[in-house]
């Protein structure tokens, strides 16, 4: 069986699920977009060799960051890890804020008619609000995840979709479907914010000035979604001399509380959450026993 623990970046989630595993045997499935990148690792907060040593990841290291990877590539490693876990007999948690690799894994995948290079070329020349307008009079607008709607990537690949007349992905919910179930963290925003200030900075004293310039001797070319990572694009920037140290590490800071925001307004939208706050000082065991509880544990 599978267990889900979501929540916005910075609220604790993988340091939870770390100790649950630990304690029930588990192994952990990461849910996470920017943790599929191979070299992405200070940046992205990625588990450390001796969480790695400790409890069995998959969903870590999928792809090179100069390759494009899509959530039908996530979710096929998903089932294989939820495949791999039931043969074990281990349980499973998955962990991540990405809300469309949750819905995926919950709800799955319709298959989505393949992009045509040249018109996506002339549906990214358009701004957001032209996207809209066409989306809305083939009215397919209401369908899309709020979110969604203020991104032009995903309004671009909503349009391609709906112009072919493709099957509506499982990611656009119908306000009438049930929503999934799953257990997500919280904290007060004070508190989050200062984690994620706390983050960033522990980021830059880690060595992510350093990670950023490998990634570029390796990959001259990366990506588009592992150009602008968070915390990537900025301590590129400071690689190029357009941002100081300083500079870069509050546009993270802020990127990162936009980043947490979206994905608290996408759970609340996208499934039927069990809310954990943390409390002031709570440790990692008693947060974990509450998740555990809510989980029915």
């Amino acid at each position: 069986m599978t267990r889900c623990l979501a929540g916005a970046t910075a609220t604790g989630k993988t340091a939870v699920a770390q100790r649950l595993a630990e304690r029930l045997g588990a192994a952990i499935l990461s849910a996470d977009a920017m943790l599929v990148y191979r070299g992405l690792d200070i940046g992205t907060a990625k588990p450390t060799p001796a969480e790695r040593g400790a409890v069995p990841y998959r969903g870590l290291d999928l792809t090179d960051p100069d390759e494009t990877f899509s959530a039908a590539r996530w979710l096929e490693a998903a089932r294989a890890a939820e495949a791999e876990a039931a043969r074990a007999g281990r349980p499973l948690i998955a962990v991540g804020g990405t809300g469309l690799y949750l819905s995926a894994l919950l709800r799955g995948l319709d298959p989505l008619p393949a992009g045509d290079p040249a018109r996506r070329a002339a549906l990214e020349a358009l701004d957001a609000e032209t996207l809209r307008a066409r989306l809305a009079a083939l009215g397919a607008l209401d369908a899309l995840p709020p979110d969604d709607r203020a991104n032009p990537r995903r309004l671009v690949r909503a349009l391609e979709i709906a112009e072919a007349g493709g099957a509506r992905p499982a990611s656009w919910r119908d306000p009438a479907a049930p929503k999934p179930a799953l257990v997500a963290l919280t904290r007060p925003r004070a508190a989050l914010h200062a984690r994620i200030a706390e983050r960033v900075r522990a980021m830059y004293a880690a060595g992510l000035l350093a990670e950023a310039r490998a990634l570029r001797e390796r990959f001259p070319a990366l990506s588009r979604t592992a150009m602008q990572a968070i915390g990537y694009a900025e301590a590129f920037a400071v690689l190029d001399g357009t941002l100081s140290v300083a500079e870069a590490q509050e546009r993270t800071i802020v990127r990162t509380r936009q980043l947490a925001r979206r994905q608290e307004t996408y759970l609340r939208h996208q499934f039927a959450v069990t809310w954990v706050e943390a409390a002031p000082g709570e440790g990692i065991d008693a947060l974990a026993g509450r998740v555990a509880r809510a989980w029915g544990l």
